[in-house]
């Protein structure tokens, strides 16, 4: 099913590197607020003065893995492996194979073909994890690291090893990846940065393959504020994969956390008139995994397939901040559900007329329906 919301990216649109790197703070991207009394365009360290006392925010703490790692195919040619999970029902992952040049993903790669990776490691593509038209883009895979193989590159092509930082990482292969891969990226951005760039002010417990970014722009002074304020932050966890921007394919299976204290700070704004606002997609997406029959949110942990859209609206979500989507990707489904179709419409034909940024570096939307 495609989203109501129709519009054209400009080529311009895109942010190409942090705003850091374009001499802004965090917290100054651009925020437009959307609510039914009308659009008001702002900075993002605006935000608290939009909520009001007994409002909670709920964040994603979940870390970005550095989850892309330069690999060869069987026949030597130069290929980018972007991890996206752990199998949630083996011992595999889900990995997507990229050209080099980040222009688009290797959608002709075999059954059984092996990959070769960084100090003799090797992954072996075993069932394709979707299906499309194209080609397979996800792969169930094998993951193996030998040390006493041979090295599968040069020492001039080898990853400069780093360090592993003190974390929560949950097997070999996280570890494996802290020191010889880096962030994911893709055509749009200029250059490589760091993956401190791409940690949200809340990440504790490393696992996404791609940053949670609707929390980027949050920073401790506007935590502090928020508090102050008399509006609560309380957290979940959900580990994100790789995105879908290239084919529009719907969200995959994710592994998530509500805690008991969130749910239950949930339930309390929802009694008492507050608002529960969601810092992302993916937010959004695990507090309507932990809704229960009755419709209270519960503690929850486990993997998530959930699909938020108009044949699952969402039940306790009523207020988003989020990043801006590309045309027809799946999550404007997930807006709708929360916001209405015809009020997301209205932001985001406002927010290419005036110009704001997109993707993981860009500008902000906080809708308030």
């Amino acid at each position: 099913m495609k989203p109501r919301t129709v519009f054209t990216l400009p080529t311009d649109a895109e942010a190409t590197s942090p705003p850091e790197a374009r001499g802004l703070a965090r917290d100054e991207v651009r925020l437009l607020v959307a609510a039914p009394s009308g659009l008001t365009s702002t900075r993002f360290a605006a935000l608290p003065e939009f909520l009001k006392p007994g409002d909670l925010v709920v964040v994603n703490i979940s870390g970005t893995l550095p989850a892309a790692v330069d690999g060869r195919r069987p026949d030597g040619t130069p290929v980018v492996v972007h991890f996206s999970a752990p199998r949630a029902r083996d011992s595999g992952w889900t990995v997507e194979l990229r050209l080099p040049d980040g222009s688009g993903p290797v959608l002709d790669a075999a059954v059984g073909e092996r990959i070769a990776l960084p100090d003799g490691a090797h992954l072996t593509l075993r069932t394709p994890a979707d299906t499309h038209p194209a080609g397979v883009r996800l792969w169930a895979a094998d993951v193996v690291m030998n040390p006493f193989q041979p090295p599968a590159f040069s020492p001039a092509e080898r990853p400069q090893r780093r360090p592993v930082e003190k974390s929560s990482l949950e097997g070999p292969v996280e570890a494996w990846l802290n020191r010889h891969g880096r962030p994911i990226t893709y055509g749009y951005l200029q250059g490589r940065w760091p993956l401190a760039d791409y940690q949200p002010v809340f990440a504790r417990e490393p696992g996404s393959a791609e940053m949670a970014s609707a929390g980027r722009p949050f920073t401790d002074r506007m935590v502090t504020d928020l508090v102050t304020r008399g509006i609560g932050v309380a957290p979940i966890l959900l580990h994100t994969g790789v995105s879908s921007q290239d084919l529009g394919e719907g969200p995959q299976t994710e592994r998530f956390r509500v805690p008991a204290a969130t749910a239950r700070q949930v339930e309390l704004a929802r009694r008492t008139g507050g608002r529960v606002v969601a810092v992302g997609t993916t937010v959004t997406r695990a507090l309507e995994s932990a809704v229960d029959a009755a419709g209270h949110v519960v503690a929850t942990e486990g993997w998530t397939d959930l699909v938020i859209g108009p044949d699952h609206p969402a039940r306790v979500v009523n207020g988003l901040v989020t990043g801006w989507h590309t045309p027809e990707a799946s999550h404007l489904l997930l807006l709708e559900a929360v916001a209405g179709s015809e009020l997301v419409q209205t932001a985001y034909r406002a927010a290419v007329a005036e110009g704001y940024r997109w993707h993981e570096f860009g500008d902000s939307c906080l809708f308030l329906p």
